[in-house]
């Protein structure tokens, strides 16, 4: 193998960027690095050249660990997203740098860089300066300058962000032609999918710092492992239904599983993927005879020309449910959308449907993605608070048929096999036959840092933390302390799991007007539709609250019911008058309420929900939910 990362790892402070990747590239294979913003590519790409060390874990090149040397050391070109090219040097100038530095001889490095001016289309244009020269030329000549001293491996770091759209699809010809010329080992980054698929022999999609999965651009589009990558790559429908007697419940509709399909537990979710040229659709009811599997009726909501084809939307209310997790739900949102395509025709066609049509939809193919669960981490300590963590983990593990991480933090003078086999006894007591799934894990304690590291690296869903009782007043300060520093760091929602709730019946979600109140009724539908908890909708109104105001506050409840709706959850939504506290204390004890969510949508917010978790911590007894206001919770 041309290069072999080995568990590479890379915090800035407390923020995990690189968490745990390994990969390995082969000999003159274009690799692609793919991800969005803030999704750890780059970050990955620098390690490898020596930019920054990794935290932990190895850097192999042809077969040499490479993790200490510097970067002029390992044998790397490297090509820049804003070309790097020295402004004052001719084109020349700039190519045979790198080999003038390695006392190159002055005509070995005039036959290599006419070679490669030649090959990059710059033949004839080395005495011009940089700014003499187009975006793309400048591009050109920063990949000759990389490639002039003939390095072992090329890394690519979004060369063609800077460049429009004309000028990009070019150079990617271009630099799929030099590379299979030269045959030099590859990674190129990108957020780009279709950059991606027509350069990559193998693409790596990355997402907070893992990799997710990595394959053909064949294998990931038609047939991916995990929902992420089946909704991120290409257009694509992916449903969650259930799995029922051997088959795949989905809304009204019920599907055979595949051929080969993976096994998925009775009554676990099931994830199936479609493509928008898979979905067919015609006037009447498709004949059982057919290959194709109905799924129900819809209306078409969106008509796109786009050239060779149309992309339709059709809205299913067959569908209600389901959890859509790609197109997503929009806030308010009621009925699942699924998308298509149908070949453009001039003058129509006799399928051609037509914006308001009702058509029936069905599928000629679909693929069933890997079993997979929410994943709870349930803080544990002896006392009283950390047993109801686990308890409140068991049971939306076994509503959501999820899997729990119990972290248990060692203390200098814990013996770990004790601590392990107290850990077994008390999972054996509480979880008898096994469900749901438990696994144990051990951690140094370093003041709370533990507990936020492990949520970092374990990609949790929920983290689930025994509240303290009302009268451990110290106790609710170091929870609420834990709680805004694990919303700030991780992003992941925090529950403080009370004794007192041994089930959730009733679930409140106390919600504000606007954008910042749609991440906490987004999560709590996801909650409740696990759970089947009546859900009330609560919004304290402002008393001096104009006509306006009231009016907006009212249509964001009313959008919150019907996202709830569309899931099957039962509810209702409630207005209160502030002041806000005494408003959801009143409705907490009249309602009956086992679970309270807050949202909080910074750290301003978050300090504002610290306040309000402690006050309703002292003067009641349900659990508490804060969710941070983070883009796609579904």
């Amino acid at each position: 193998m041309a290069i072999v990362l080995s568990n590479i790892s890379k915090r800035f402070g407390e923020q995990l960027v690189v968490n745990q990747v390994s990969l390995e590239v082969e000999d003159g294979e274009l690799f692609v690095l793919l991800g969005s913003s803030g999704s750890g590519k780059s970050t990955v790409l620098r390690i490898i050249a020596g930019l920054i060390a990794p935290e932990s874990g190895r850097v192999k090149l042809q077969g040499k660990d490479v993790t200490d040397l510097p970067p002029q050391l390992r044998g790397i070109g490297f090509v820049f997203q804003n070309y790097a090219i020295f402004r004052h040097m001719t084109v020349a100038e700039n190519v045979e740098f790198g080999l003038k530095i390695r006392k190159v001889s002055r005509a070995e490095r005039r036959r290599r860089r006419e070679f490669l001016l030649e090959l990059v289309g710059l033949g004839g244009l080395g005495g011009r300066m940089p700014n003499q020269l187009s975006g793309g030329q400048r591009q050109r000549v920063a990949l000759a300058r990389a490639l002039a001293y003939e390095p072992a491996v090329l890394l690519l770091d979004e060369p063609f962000g800077a460049l429009d759209l004309k000028i990009r699809c070019q150079l990617r010809r271009s630099l799929k032609e030099i590379q299979r010329q030269i045959g030099v080992t590859t990674i190129l980054v990108t957020h780009d999918q279709e950059e991606a698929f027509e350069l990559g022999d193998r693409v790596a999609v990355l997402e907070r710092g893992r990799l997710l999965e990595s394959g053909s651009p064949q294998e990931l589009y038609y047939k991916p492992h995990t929902e992420f990558v089946a909704a991120f790559l290409g257009g694509g429908n992916v449903m969650v239904g259930r799995s029922d007697k051997g088959r795949i419940r989905l809304g009204a509709a019920v599907l055979p599983f595949p051929p080969g399909a993976p096994v998925h537990e009775e009554g676990a979710p099931v994830r199936i993927l479609f493509r928008p040229e898979t979905v067919k659709h015609q006037p009447e009811p498709f004949a059982a005879s057919t290959d194709v599997v109905t799924i129900g009726q819809g209306r078409v909501t969106l008509k796109t020309f786009t050239g060779p084809v149309e992309k339709l939307r059709f809205e299913l209310e067959t569908l209600q449910g389901v959890r859509p997790a790609a197109p997503a739900l929009a806030y308010g949102q009621r009925f699942a959308n699924i998308e298509a395509t149908q070949e453009s025709r001039s003058n129509g066609g006799s399928n051609d449907a037509a914006l308001g049509d009702l058509r029936w939809i069905g599928l000629s193919n679909f693929h069933v993605l890997d079993p997979s669960a929410l994943k709870f981490l349930a803080v544990f300590d002896r006392a009283q608070p950390g047993l109801s963590a686990v308890q409140m983990a068991k049971l939306l593990g076994l509503a959501s048929h999820g899997t729990t991480t119990l972290l248990k933090s060692l203390a200098p003078d814990d013996a770990v096999e004790a601590v392990q086999q107290e850990l077994q006894l008390l999972l054996q007591n509480i979880t008898p036959h096994g469900e749901p799934r438990f696994e144990t894990r051990l951690r140094p304690a370093q003041g709370g840092r533990e507990i936020t590291r492990e949520v970092q690296e374990g990609y949790y869903d929920l983290v689930i933390i025994g509240r303290p009782p009302q009268s451990d007043q110290e106790g609710v300060r170091r929870v609420t302390q834990l709680t805004r520093r694990l919303l700030i760091q991780s992003g992941v929602p925090v529950l403080l799991a009370s004794s007192a709730s041994s089930s959730i019946r009733r679930m409140l979600i106390c919600t504000a007007a606007g954008e910042p109140g749609k991440t906490d009724v987004r999560f709590g539908a996801r909650l409740a539709r696990h759970i089947h908890a009546f859900t009330t909708i609560f919004h304290a109104a402002h008393s001096k609250a104009s006509e306006e105001e009231v009016k907006r506050a009212r249509h964001h409840l009313e959008q919150a019911r019907e996202m709830l709706s569309a899931y099957d959850v039962p509810n209702e939504i409630k207005i209160g008058q502030e002041p806000v506290m005494p408003s959801i204390l009143n409705e907490i004890e009249t309602g009956k309420h086992d679970l309270v969510i807050l949202g909080a949508s910074g750290s301003s917010s978050v300090r504002s929900a610290d306040d309000l978790v402690s006050r309703i911590v002292t003067l009641t007894d349900c659990s508490v939910l804060i969710v941070p206001m983070v883009p796609d919770v579904d």
